[in-house]
């Protein structure tokens, strides 16, 4: 592996783990919400989108060939739950909507 896509991988690992976090905490706060009804997609995308991230950290630091191709779709479910998060005004979902889209151009520089 290259040292560029080595630092890359870094970066993304780096970022797709703040992401996990961010994602989380937006979805366990969004469950404590008066109206949860109201965030279902919210968390639901906070759900798909730690998974993915999670997934994603896994393939990298195995060094697996399909890293790249999770790493596309992981920043689809980033790019996805920034949208929704970016919906809403609460500061975790903000802070959310922003781990997001750090983390979705991060994996779209290692699905190249």
């Amino acid at each position: 592996m290259s040292s560029d896509r080595l630092q890359r991988y870094l970066e993304c690992i780096a970022a797709c783990n703040a992401c996990v976090v961010s994602c989380q905490h937006c979805a366990s706060l969004c469950l404590q919400e008066p109206d949860v009804k109201m965030m279902t997609r919210c968390i639901a995308l906070d759900f798909d989108c730690a998974e993915m991230c999670s997934v994603s950290v896994a393939l990298m630091a195995g060094g697996s060939e399909l890293a790249d191709a999770m790493c596309g779709l992981c920043a689809r479910a980033c790019r996805m739950c920034a949208e929704e998060c970016g919906k809403h005004s609460h500061d975790h979902c903000q802070q959310c909507a922003e781990a997001c889209r750090v983390c979705a151009e991060a994996c779209e520089r290692v699905a190249v």
